[in-house]
């Protein structure tokens, strides 16, 4: 007779409600925090509308970097909870300069809030964090980050830069499931969330997280949470910390810089020139004119080798290699190069793939992986 506390399709055991904590708990060390860490039960983009729910009341004024669209939608969910948000936008796929910010906070001096995005796997791109931090806190204002693209393809020291909420999702560079996200929660988030018209009732509420799972001894999550996603993340985990978090961060740059060497060395145009304002995740490529992002993605090569359109205002014009958790590897990062080379020459381009095969293995010489 079937165990009835398994499940009939996948035969796992619940996961155990001591473990919740210690996934938290584990989540902190990443993140170099020692703020509260909440688990949410959905995929990030829930998380990220459950920070701007909670927060959002008349007495939020929000400067709103938006440098996809996720920003965007970040800065109407504020909104629609009466906070006062300014979206300042950078050009179409390009992150956000360090001057646009201190201008934009120059001119409203009353914003105590500021919410960007870390890294975009939208276009590639890296905003630049630490010093936007520092603006944030010279004035005293929250930092809000979304991290899902960037934690464990890029250092995220959220104490060290004063990142208030840091919103996670571990389906990218940590290798991890996507049902699930977490959140780290500063004492001054706190103050701005448990006040007495917070929304309480609802799966956006952080204030009910904080009292129905924090403030009541960290046990069982409510609900039913999915025993799949929970033993994924903590094998997730497992793996991040067997390998070494500044190990896993190593690789995803290692498999940016030979993505970046084979597409300069096929003849490709680089979306983002600078190293230091791309993403260690994904590496776009702007495509000449009458050249198609859908139809280069869609080729069977393209869809094997982890190729895909831009998303966003500037997505019809990129074309994006994945070079992300489980990818960031030689054999991945190669076989991208090389099917946008293909699909390139197949377009009438001069590809130059030997060279460019080349220039990936020279990254990987000596290496493992």
């Amino acid at each position: 007779m079937p165990d009835p506390v398994r499940s009939s399709l996948l035969d796992l055991p619940p996961y155990p409600a001591e473990g919740y904590a210690k996934l938290a708990d584990r989540i902190g060390a990443l993140l170099g925090t020692r703020s509260d860490v909440l688990l949410v039960q959905a995929e990030a983009v829930v998380a990220l509308e459950a920070v701007a729910t909670s927060l959002a009341s008349p007495a939020i004024r929000a400067l709103n970097i938006v440098t996809s669209p996720y920003g965007r939608l970040f800065g109407g969910w504020l909104r629609r909870g009466r906070a006062e948000a300014y979206d300042l936008s950078a050009e179409p796929g390009l992150p956000i300069t360090v001057d646009a910010v201190a201008a934009a906070l120059d001119a409203r001096p009353e914003a105590n809030l500021v919410a960007l995005v870390h890294a975009e796997s939208a276009s590639g791109i890296l905003n630049p964090l630490p010093e936007i931090g520092r603006l944030a806190r010279k004035r005293g204002a929250l930092l809000v980050v979304d991290a899902v693209a960037s934690v464990g393809g890029h250092a995220l020291d959220v104490d060290g830069l004063g990142i208030d909420i840091a919103v996670i999702g571990p389906q990218k560079a940590l290798g991890g499931p996507s049902g699930v996200s977490a959140l780290s929660v500063s004492g001054r988030a706190w103050t701005a969330i448990d006040r007495p018209d917070a929304p309480t009732q609802s799966v956006l509420s952080l204030i009910d997280l904080k009292r129905n799972w924090l403030d009541a001894g960290r046990g069982a999550l409510q609900g039913m949470p999915s025993a799949l996603e929970f033993w994924a993340l903590e094998a997730a985990l497992d793996h991040v910390e067997a390998e070494g978090l500044d190990a896993v961060i190593a690789r995803h740059a290692l498999a940016a810089a030979a993505t970046r060497a084979g597409l300069h060395a096929l003849g490709a145009a680089l979306w983002i020139e600078d190293e230091a304002a791309a993403s260690n995740l994904v590496t776009a490529v702007s495509l000449p004119d009458g050249l198609s992002a859908e139809e280069i993605a869609a080729r069977p090569a393209s869809i094997e080798a982890g190729l895909s359109p831009g998303v966003g205002e500037a997505g019809q014009k990129l074309i994006r290699l994945n070079h992300t958790g489980p990818r960031a590897r030689h054999d991945t990062v190669l076989a991208g190069v090389l099917a946008l080379g293909f699909a390139l020459r197949e377009a009438g381009m001069h590809t130059d793939l030997e060279a460019a095969a080349a220039a990936v293995a020279s990254h990987y010489a000596g290496r493992k992986g």
